[in-house]
């Protein structure tokens, strides 16, 4: 019985245990992106200087750099999406407040 009530959730996968990964927007992206940007800025680094501590700097330099601008960078376009849809509601709204007026005017 207990483990039919618990199939029924799913658990989401927590980073640093606060950050669930699965229910957040733009999270998954915004990881895999900083792992990528991560493994090009250290190997484009050790490939031209060969220096490893200074390279895994750099590449979590990268891990950073590249997971926070993907996630703000997501995270504009999902509010810019919202706000766009806003407007096409309230104009289909609109719309229809309107031709429900014209259309119980004509039919009188």
């Amino acid at each position: 019985m207990a483990g039919e009530e618990g199939a029924g959730q799913e658990k989401g996968f927590k980073l640093l245990g606060i950050l669930d990964v699965q229910r957040t927007p733009c999270a998954k992206d915004a990881i895999l992106h900083g792992a990528g940007g991560s493994v090009a800025a250290g190997m484009l680094f050790f490939l031209s200087t060969s220096r490893v501590r200074r390279t895994f700097d750099v590449g979590f330099a990268g891990f950073m750099l590249t997971t926070l601008g993907s996630w703000f960078y997501c995270r504009m376009n999902n509010a810019k999406l919202r706000v766009q849809q806003r407007v096409i509601q309230e104009g289909i709204r609109n719309k229809m407040i309107i031709m429900t007026c014209c259309c119980s005017h004509n039919i009188s």
